[in-house]
This record gives structure tokens, C-alpha cells and sequence, in this order.
């Protein structure tokens, strides 16, 4: 039976495990990992799903400043097991991520992903044309979605990590503020 799920720690290792299993070991150096790195996803907005209590898909989003369009989410990665693909899973993934990312009052989200595969959850490359981001990514890939209308009306101006920094796992806090 296949459970849809907030992420949670004990799902950390299976997660880099399956990424590594999909998109390679090149997986660190794209242009996507920059805004990523060292960063916690957004709240709400990072989902396992396991069959069993194994982990076989995995989707996380992030915050970001799209320009002058403002805060903005960034999707990815985005990936389910080799073994369920072509099952609808990813559909499934995007389906409630998307609907999550709505209802918590977030107003856009970028990608760089496949065109006509995005495109059927309302992703287009018009919507981030004028955007820039840190790195090399093909243009055509580099897709936007407004969660509210008119999100990216007129966007433009890079693209740079805004999330809360992850802490250093196993660091104990020189300071708490309550």
C-alpha cells in the first residue's frame, strides 16, 4: 500500500539514496543545488512516498526570491523509483505538492525540468523568461507557475536562495532565543 507523507528524518538516507539512484552522482553540481544547498525546504512542502515503508518517491520544495516577482518556491527535486515509473506517481507527487504549496498561500513556483511533461501542471517557460538564475540552466527548461494570478506578470531580475539555513547536524547551539 503506498502511504503519501510529510518527510521526516528517518526518510533522509533512503531519499539521497534514491536521488543518487535517478539522477547520478552530477546530481550536487547542477545550477538547482546552488539554491538548495545548506538549506531546509520550505514548511509543509517536503513529501515521501513509500510503499510499505519503503521509501519510492520523494518531493521537496524550497524558498526563493524570483526577482522582482518577489518570494517564490522552487520545486525539486522531484523523483520516484525507477522500478514505479510510468505508474502516475510523479502526477501524483506534483498533484498534491502543487495543491499544498496553494493552499499554504505561496503564489509561484519555479523549476528546471522537462517542458511537456511540467508543462500539463501549468508550467511554462514564458513565465520565467526574464529571469535569471545563479548558473548555467537551458533556457527552455526553466519553467514558472503561478499559484495566484499574475504572479510572475512581468518577472524579471535573478533568482536567489531566501530559505532558513539548515543547522549543522549534530551542532549544539551557542544561543537559543525563545
Amino acid at each position: 500500500m503506498l502511504r503519501l507523507l510529510p518527510e521526516s528524518q528517518a526518510h533522509v538516507p533512503e531519499r539521497e539514496a534514491l536521488l543518487d539512484r535517478c539522477f547520478g552522482p552530477g546530481r550536487h553540481r547542477k545550477t538547482c543545488e546552488t539554491l538548495r544547498r545548506g538549506r531546509i525546504p520550505a514548511a509543509g512542502l517536503a513529501f515521501s512516498l513509500l510503499d510499505e515503508g519503503t521509501l519510492v518517491g520523494t518531493l521537496r520544495f524550497w524558498h526563493i526570491a524570483a526577482g522582482s516577482a518577489g518570494p517564490a518556491l522552487l520545486l525539486g527535486p522531484i523523483a520516484v523509483a525507477p522500478e514505479w515509473q510510468n505508474e502516475g506517481l510523479g502526477a501524483l507527487l506534483m498533484r498534491h505538492g502543487l495543491a499544498e504549496a496553494k493552499r499554504l498561500g505561496h503564489d509561484a513556483a519555479l523549476l528546471v525540468g522537462d517542458a511537456p511533461y511540467y508543462g500539463r501542471f501549468g508550467f511554462r517557460q514564458e513565465l520565467a523568461q526574464h529571469l535569471v538564475m545563479p548558473g548555467p540552466v537551458e533556457r527552455a527548461r526553466f519553467l514558472g507557475l503561478e499559484l495566484a494570478p499574475g504572479a510572475l506578470r512581468d518577472a524579471s531580475g535573478p533568482v536567489s536562495a531566501s530559505g532558513a539555513m539548515d543547522a549543522v547536524p549534530g551542532a549544539t547551539p551557542i544561543l537559543q532565543v525563545a
